[in-house]
């Protein structure tokens, strides 16, 4: 083995190959190895923007981070998911992924929040383009998600059925958090109708 290869390649990679006495089997297991490398490398990409999407949410948060990992893994899988289930145009999806080289996490939360608006993929990925400094919460409310009181209990309910789908288990979903506020059974009260028996 010349030590330019050697010099190249971690330690534990050459001494494997250099143990390997047959030419054959030496190019094989060195084949191998290159090529669980060059895999673990895909892997650990650097993202086009560091990753924290700022949500707002705890629960999304973490999920996106685990979409990241399983977007990577199983891109093809991922991209599908969102032609089929979130109306992002593939081509879109695979220049995010493959040429802009975005967290598949802010691929799938624009698509998400998008369709959850009733808004094109496109305009939530320009509004990240633009925005994510400010992180995903930020983005949101620049969309107008305030006008959606329900957007994100469909946007947990969207990933999880998205887990399902791809038969990955996803964290229960928290049920939305109630108002206590002194003021809220009087809230209750006003909103039944008179002679309604309360």
């Amino acid at each position: 083995m010349s030590k330019a290869v050697s010099n190249t390649m971690p330690s534990a990679v050459v001494s494997l190959l250099q143990s390997v006495r047959r030419p054959v089997a030496r190019l094989a297991a060195g084949l191998l190895l290159a090529g669980l490398l060059s895999a673990g490398a895909a892997l650990a990409q650097e993202h086009a923007f560091d990753w924290n999407p700022r949500s707002g949410d705890t629960w999304i948060d973490t999920q996106l981070a685990d979409i990241n990992i399983y977007g990577a893994r199983y891109r093809g899988a991922f991209v599908d998911e969102l032609v089929r289930y979130h109306a992002a145009p593939r081509a879109l999806v695979t220049e995010l992924v493959d040429q802009r080289n975005w967290a598949p996490g802010d691929v799938y939360y624009a698509c998400a929040l998008a369709q959850v608006l009733g808004r094109p993929c496109r305009a939530l990925v320009e509004a990240w383009g633009r925005s994510h400094d400010d992180g995903w919460a930020a983005v949101a409310a620049q969309a107008g998600i305030a006008a959606r009181p329900d957007a994100m209990q469909r946007l947990k309910q969207d990933i999880t059925e998205s887990y399902a789908r791809w038969g990955r288990p996803a964290a229960e979903v928290p049920k939305p958090a109630q108002d206590k506020s002194p003021d809220a059974g009087d809230k209750a009260k006003a909103k039944r109708k008179p002679g309604s028996g309360g």
